[in-house]
């Protein structure tokens, strides 16, 4: 916006930075601009309510030398440019700030979900030529475990400050991680990895259950409909599963009522606690290391697990070893990944980034294994996770509805 103002006679004296306004002494003689403290006089003010004005530049046209000089006969014409700022600079900081905040969130769920899908493959992997989940779930923390150590040995990353009532609460958290993991791996050494992750999406209709007759919560209307077809997708693809297994099956299941629990606990016993969300992992696979390994020994034992080995390098070959460094690695990287983006974005916003991961792990894994499905198999699998992504939304769709009223 461009304005111009029109002032004559001003005197500006050579040896004073300011300007002197002479009007008291010389009413009929000059004219300035206005003062601020007379509005009455003020006739050329604009003002703006909404937005402030930024000037730019203020131009002069004419000498000023006669001016200097007191040359009252020679007028001069100042211009003003200025414009209407439509932010602010703290705005425009925050929008900034903003955009760098969802690419981070966009780079992590890239991450987490490319992760996932490496590890499931790569566990997979190594089930079948080494059917000993209880290992496998074992090596999966310990390798976790390690990378965390070496990382705070070198301070590559900062240790967290713990007390022993950090790690009690978080004991009932490593035990329900512990048991989902385990019987998550059980049931992908028996099951198709695109069955177990079908079963696996039915999660939400555990948390619901329990929290509403363990816990007493009550949920409104629209939560108990979108487990209707949660539950009833998990059915059909169950059913209608070339290759089922009921080890598999109760596995998943299993699994999916330990990862709930885990979830309550972790509510519960992180209130309070500073500890970033790698951290808060990292101790959560040393504490589950330690309440896995005794029961894995007494599983299974070394001597199965050295008779196993052999046939497996002896089929395989050197890559098996290869296999089971990433399935390891990549568990414990793809669930820090998922701890760090719970850090940046809301509990509503993880579970839709969760429901999109099985969507993923399903269709890489039924491509890479050539794990042949019917047609009644895949829609139950797609009303499952549609159902779960409407069980998402619910929170959100319900905030809406109030806020519109």
């Amino acid at each position: 916006m461009n304005f111009s103002l029109k002032q004559s006679n001003v005197t500006i004296p050579v040896c004073n930075s300011k300007i002197i306004d002479h009007r008291r002494n010389h009413p009929a003689q000059f004219s300035v601009l206005p003062p601020v403290s007379n509005p009455k006089v003020n006739k050329f003010t604009i003002v703006s309510s909404s937005k402030p004005l930024h000037v730019s530049s203020i131009q002069t046209f004419g000498s000023l030398r006669p001016l200097l000089h007191d040359d009252r006969s020679l007028k001069s014409s100042v211009v003003c440019n200025a414009y209407e700022a439509d932010r602010s600079d703290a705005e425009v900081i925050g929008e900034k700030v903003e955009a760098a905040r969802k690419v981070k969130i966009g780079v992590y769920f890239a991450t987490w979900w490319s992760l996932n899908v490496i590890f499931n493959i790569y566990n997979k992997k190594v089930l079948n030529a080494f059917p000993y989940p209880w290992l496998t779930s074992t090596l999966s923390l310990a390798a976790g475990s390690a990378i965390m150590l070496i990382s705070w040995g070198t301070k590559l990353a900062e240790a967290p400050n713990t007390d022993l009532d950090f790690w009690k609460s978080l004991f009932p958290v490593a035990l329900a991680h512990t048991i989902g993991h385990v019987a998550a791996t059980v049931s992908m050494s028996k099951v198709a990895v695109s069955f177990t992750h079908i079963i696996k999406s039915g999660e939400p209709a555990f948390s619901v259950l329990v929290s509403r007759f363990i816990l007493g919560e009550t949920f409104p209307l629209p939560v108990y409909l979108s487990l209707i077809p949660i539950i009833g997708g998990c059915g059909l693809s169950a059913l209608t599963e070339l290759n089922f297994n009921m080890t598999g099956f109760m596995g998943a299941m299993i699994s999916n009522l330990a990862f709930v629990f885990r979830n309550i606990f972790s509510k519960r016993g992180m209130k309070g606690k500073s500890v970033s969300g790698m951290n808060y992992y990292a101790c959560l696979s040393l504490l589950s290391l330690l309440i896995l390994t005794p029961f894995a020994i007494a599983v299974e034992g070394p001597q199965m697990w050295a008779a196993g080995w052999q046939n497996a390098i002896s089929e395989i070959g050197p890559n098996f070893i290869w296999w089971v460094a990433a399935q390891s690695i990549f568990y414990h990287l793809y669930n820090q990944v998922s701890y760090m983006s719970l850090d940046e974005i809301s509990p509503l916003t993880f579970s839709v980034g969760n429901t999109m991961k099985r969507i993923s792990v399903i269709v890489s894994s039924i491509i890479i294994f050539h794990t042949p499905v019917q047609p009644i198999n895949a829609l139950g699998a797609a009303i499952a996770i549609l159902g779960t992504f409407l069980y998402s939304q619910v929170p959100f769709l319900l905030f809406e509805l109030c806020f519109d009223w």
